[in-house]
């Protein structure tokens, strides 16, 4: 009776006075890197500000790299007149790599996309790229413009046919399927863009984040995008250079831990380019009337010099911090015992008639192979990455 009544009134006014949890909105980063686009800037911002909605709040950083134009003016009166927009500058122009290195750093959300400042992508296609990662599916997505996504605007063949060689190029070294690396379209979790290390200024981010990514094996996707290319003339700034070093970016960021045929490969290039130089110094000594023994131990210690530095900085390349200085000390000591057998064998070549050129050449023939068997296995530390996760990595398991 009366005493269930009072009960069922208590629980209604606990019902009232209860605390509605609201449901948690994601939020979208989205880093711009800036430099001379302020005929585009507004523009862009103002797409890329259509694309919130009540599931889904955004933040924008724009990242000034010192424009010589008035950029950074506008970028910061657009973050005077909406909050969500924030704005970081450069005092000395670095390049989009170090402004996105930046952006970053800056970056609260729960994901994170980059966004060039001209119009030649549009911010509608990041919806799409967004479902795998809000759908816990994926740790970054990447956009393409060679996967059907959207209109294109047709312009450079040579241009698209660089793109498409540098994707295989990587592919080859990565094992992923990708379609087009060099994509400004790359969507992340927070936890891991901001856990990885960018060392490259330039465009050389575009090859060094997805070697980073797929050295940890994270769960990568791709969709395809549209794309409204700009010419030369409208402000396009990526050139053949950028593509001459985006090649060396794909060596230098997987090599280290690519299959040992692959490593092979390089090698035998770089050993190439160290008995090059061995020969010819070896060459030249011999011409100013060095001995023998003199000429063999200091071309021998040129191209060791050489070997080392490509070694260390393209093919073994460690991160920063690591031991170099024991990695030093055990190359130093296979070099002089590969100096001795070096010397062995020239001097027992000119011994059986050979010309002391020619001797010194043939005697480098046997030692690539070794050299890249005793490099991998004990001077550098040798890492492979493994076999693919089946899931994400959590923030705390980050590597």
């Amino acid at each position: 009776g009366r005493g269930q009544a009072g009960r069922r009134v208590s629980l209604r006014a606990a019902q009232v006075c209860a605390p509605t949890r609201l449901p948690v909105i994601p939020t979208l980063s989205v880093v711009i890197p800036c430099y001379n686009e302020s005929n585009t800037l507004e523009a862009c911002v103002a797409r890329v500000r259509a694309i919130a909605s009540p599931s889904r709040s955004l933040e924008i950083v724009i990242v000034d790299d010192a424009s010589r134009d008035d950029s950074l003016s506008r970028a910061r009166a657009l973050a005077a007149r909406y909050p969500n927009v924030r704005v970081v500058a450069h005092q000395v122009n670095q390049g989009k790599g170090a402004a996105l290195r930046t952006g970053f750093r800056h970056v609260t959300g729960d994901f994170v996309a980059i966004q060039d400042a001209d119009l030649e992508y549009d911010p509608q296609d990041l919806v799409r790229l967004l479902e795998p990662l809000e759908a816990g599916k994926a740790d970054a997505v990447l956009g393409s413009r060679f996967l059907s996504g959207g209109v294109h605007r047709v312009l450079y063949f040579w241009h698209s046919a660089g793109n498409r060689f540098l994707t295989l190029m990587s592919n080859v070294f990565t094992d992923l399927n990708l379609t087009d690396i060099e994509t400004c379209y790359k969507v992340f979790r927070r936890e891991v863009i901001q856990s990885i290390e960018i060392e490259e200024d330039r465009f050389g981010f575009e090859p060094e984040i997805v070697a980073k990514l797929a050295d940890r094996r994270l769960r990568i996707y791709e969709a395809g995008i549209s794309y409204d290319g700009r010419t030369y003339a409208e402000g396009k700034k990526i050139g053949a250079r950028d593509g001459f070093h985006a090649l060396y970016c794909i060596v230098r960021y997987n090599a280290r831990s690519a299959p040992a045929i692959l490593q092979l490969a390089v090698y035998l290039w770089i050993a190439a380019v160290a008995g090059g130089i061995d020969l010819a110094a070896f060459g030249l000594a011999r011409v100013v009337g060095a001995s023998i023994p003199v000429a063999t131990a200091g071309a021998y210690a040129l191209g060791a010099i050489a070997n080392y530095g490509l070694c260390s900085g393209l093919l073994f390349s460690q991160p920063k911090g690591a031991g170099s200085g024991a990695t030093r000390a055990r190359y130093a000591a296979v070099a002089l015992v590969g100096g001795a057998l070096d010397l062995g064998l020239t001097r027992q070549l000119i011994d059986a008639g050979f010309s002391a050129v020619l001797a010194k050449g043939l005697a480098l023939l046997p030692f690539p192979v070794l050299d890249f068997w005793v490099r991998r296995q004990l001077v550098f530390r040798h890492a492979s990455r493994g076999p693919w996760e089946p899931r994400g990595l959590e923030p705390g398991e980050l590597r």
